[in-house]
């Protein structure tokens, strides 16, 4: 077997996201359409699907296998329980080197938290959201 038939791929279901959206009983739900659409657009090769009750985001182009539940692929997964914010959870946000203050938390599982209250802040966040994608993107163990 050669190595290019070892890399795994994982599809994106954009249509399972669009329903759960369109379902979605959050005071901030235009909050979360617009950092859908922001974590979409920052790289061709993120994937979206419903995992943990959310929308989650992953890298969707090809990767050695690993074990699943070390969920490499993971870049950020919605919280949604909060009624007053919007709280990103980066799995393997502490990789990631992040100047602007964007992430917040030391977790020891290595998770870095990001909270929006309004799509001003979603705004005001962007170029930070996506240069820690980008980063995220980078370092990935592909």
């Amino acid at each position: 077997m050669s190595a290019a038939e070892n890399l795994t791929t994982k599809l994106s279901e954009p249509d399972k996201v669009d329903a759960y959206v369109s379902k979605l009983d959050h005071r901030l739900k235009e909050v979360v359409q617009a950092l859908r659409e922001l974590i979409l657009t920052t790289d061709a090769e993120i994937g979206e699907e419903v995992k943990w009750n959310a929308p989650a985001f992953f890298y969707s182009g090809e990767m050695r296998p690993f074990n699943p539940k070390e969920y490499k692929r993971y870049l950020v997964v919605f919280n949604l329980f909060k009624k007053d914010c919007v709280r990103l959870v980066f799995p393997s946000g502490a990789k990631v080197n992040d100047t602007s203050g964007l992430l917040e938390g030391t977790y020891a599982d290595g998770r870095r938290l990001a909270h929006f209250h309004s799509l001003e802040d979603v705004n005001s966040k962007k170029e930070a959201m996506q240069h820690v994608i980008k980063e995220w993107l980078r370092l990935l163990d592909k």
